[in-house]
């Protein structure tokens, strides 16, 4: 927590920022903690920036440190870009929730310790040998122990729930104790719990209990010294109307959206797979927007449901994972040589292979670039946070409507999960998409290409005297029929590729994020990244060093002044959460002396491990 700037009249400490981590068993309800505590920060007028970090397993053994889950809100009286690199706020809700979070607690930071969770044997199942609380493990932290358990189930007794369920609304407990501590109102939880329990109102009345509880304890309670209660000021926001979101809500929202501005309905085929099923999810809530959603057996044939679906004339669209991605290869192939529209989203996680399907990571660039068989381009966008997300879904449609190509739009696990407010468009201010289906007989065959953008036409079936069909053999450049000529074929993978690659033309140039044009560094990021590297360079500038942020959003093809801008800089880091794959296209593309910063932990950059990394590459 930042020093107390001064107090509030009621008696707290103002804060300009704070950064708490819910942690306990994936059984412990962290995820709805964390959520509950988000929207009300929220309503309560804060930025903020959230990461979700929960188990692949599905139901790890019970307070083990494999099945622990985290939820970490920044939330802030200013802009908030990051979700924090440590919590000034730990709760751990069991001892292996303690052993997997406690190195990341600063000292002098808070820990609000359950007590009731640290028998022996849970001590044994984290890997304790001694009891950390009793031990001096603690001492370099301030911590408030408490009875969570016990607090909770003499909170709830009288609703005769049983133990085992009773013991389900401790982290409703701790909400309500976290709510006093940090002056957040209770009412949109207790609504959304009512909401939620609407047809078990006991239990909606249980857990609201436990909620109260926590808070009289917060108000009671004598705590120890160096633990009070705060007060985070509002953040000064552009006005307009706000709400949380995720980057896979906003996805689901901004195809749905581009649908509509383009006129066309949405066919949404998909396969579930972590971290991107919540786009099927999100979408399927949206058939009144002319959204149709379709899971299919298996990943390969999700994706040629919409390449279907776009031949038929609607926007075809699926989203997956990098598993996903590599058995849709062949159909997003089909796609390119049918030259149909067709949005993409890959949701990036850890791998190769199952890999650690949970975590964050942005190893699919190379995979969206070039991962197919034959030369086979397409067009390959990044946004870089949630509320980008939406857009981007918009600017994916349009692309690939107006070029009759494949757009892949790259999120990752953190962007995916991860929330930020943000503020709703107005649906009038955003531009409409051009959609022109071809009705013209006379001379028609289905390779008709614009002068301009070497898009193909694009015919909806049935209209007459355009009949055609269209399939993955090579086609002849003038007629468009089936063509097995070496001549041909070298000829269409050109204007294949020179029509993906004269979209740049169609697309903002690259802009400097922060710093100057030119210099010394330039720290080179892309995707998720966007908020650890522009906290680390704005502090690095504030400490004299001559280093601008540059954040690619465009990955293919590229801004096309990206080169000439690199070229301006002596140094060029690139941090992204793979093996170093940006940083080759750029010495690829550019011959630029591009240098990676690789992190392949399943985890975001924290701000200092870049701002190490800028200053160690200056006094190289």
């Amino acid at each position: 927590m930042d020093t107390p700037v001064t107090e509030s009249a009621d008696g707290r400490e103002i804060l300009d920022s704070v950064v708490i981590r819910f942690a306990g068993d994936s059984g412990d309800g962290m995820q709805l903690a964390g959520d509950q505590f988000t929207q009300t920060t929220a309503v309560a007028g804060n930025d903020l920036a959230t990461f979700p970090d929960f188990p692949a397993e599905i139901r790890a053994p019970a307070g083990t440190t494999f099945g622990v889950s985290g939820f970490q809100i920044h939330f802030a009286s200013h802009d908030v870009l990051t979700p924090g690199d440590a919590p000034d706020v730990l709760v751990a809700m069991n001892p292996a929730a303690l052993k997997v979070n406690l190195r990341d607690v600063p000292r002098g930071g808070l820990v609000i310790v359950n007590t009731g969770a640290f028998s022996k044997a849970n001590l044994k199942k984290a890997g304790y040998a001694s009891d950390p609380l009793a031990d001096g493990t603690m001492a370099p932290y301030r911590v408030l122990k408490i009875d969570i358990s016990k607090l909770t189930s003499d909170a709830v007794e009288h609703f005769g729930l049983g133990s085992k369920a009773s013991l389900r609304t401790k982290n409703l407990w701790t909400l309500g104790l976290l709510y006093w501590m940090f002056d957040r109102d209770r009412a949109p939880t207790i609504k959304w719990l009512e909401g939620k329990f609407s047809k078990k109102p006991e239990l909606a009345q249980a857990n609201i209990a436990a909620l109260n509880a926590g808070h009289v304890y917060g108000e009671t309670a004598e705590m120890p010294q160096g633990i009070g209660c705060y007060k985070v000021p509002k953040a000064v926001l552009e006005s307009g109307t706000y709400r949380n979101i995720t980057g896979n809500e906003a996805l689901a929202w901004g195809l749905a959206a581009g649908g509509r501005l383009a006129g066309l309905p949405v066919v949404f085929g998909s396969y579930p797979i972590t971290p991107a099923s919540s786009v099927l999810h999100n979408l399927a809530k949206l058939k009144h927007f002319g959204v149709t959603t379709f899971q299919a057996e298996d990943e390969i044939a999700a994706v040629c449901s919409a390449v279907g679906a776009s031949f038929g004339g609607a926007l075809g669209a699926t989203a997956t994972s990098g598993p996903g991605m590599a058995l849709k290869g062949e159909a997003l192939g089909l796609a390119i040589m049918t030259e149909l529209p067709l949005v993409v989203f890959d949701i990036q996680r850890a791998g190769p292979s199952t890999g650690m399907p949970t975590k964050t990571e942005q190893s699919d660039l190379f995979q969206a670039i070039w991962g197919r068989n034959g030369d086979a381009p397409l067009c390959v966008l990044a946004p870089a946070s949630p509320g980008e997300c939406f857009h981007y879904a918009i600017e994916a449609c349009r692309i690939a409507i107006k070029y009759m190509t494949p757009v892949i739009v790259l999120s990752d696990g953190f962007i995916a999960n991860g929330a930020e407010p943000w503020k709703i468009p107005s649906f009038g201010d955003l531009p409409r998409i051009e959609v022109r289906f071809h009705a013209d007989p006379e001379g028609f065959h289905p390779y008709i290409r614009d002068e301009q953008t070497l898009a193909r036409v694009w015919v909806k079936p049935g209209t007459p005297g355009l009949e055609h069909r269209i399939g993955g053999l090579e086609k002849d450049f003038a007629s468009g029929n089936i063509s097995y000529d070496p001549k041909n074929h070298h000829k269409m993978t050109k204007v294949r590729e020179a029509k993906i690659l004269g979209i740049a033309k169609d697309m903002p140039q690259q802009h400097v994020e922060l710093g100057n044009d030119h210099g010394a560094l330039a720290i080179v990021g892309w995707g998720s990244t966007f908020g650890s590297v522009n906290q680390a360079v704005r502090r690095a500038r504030a400490e004299g060093l001559d280093v601008s942020h540059i954040h690619v959003r465009q990955m293919w093809p590229m801004p096309s002044n990206l080169g000439e801008l690199l070229r301006r800089f002596d140094k060029i880091l690139v941090p992204e959460l793979n093996n170093g794959q940006l940083y080759r296209v750029l010495r690829a593309e550019y011959l630029v002396p591009a240098q990676p910063l690789d992190k392949v932990e399943g985890q975001p950059f924290k701000v200092a491990e870049v701002l190490d990394a800028i200053r160690e590459t200056l006094n190289a």
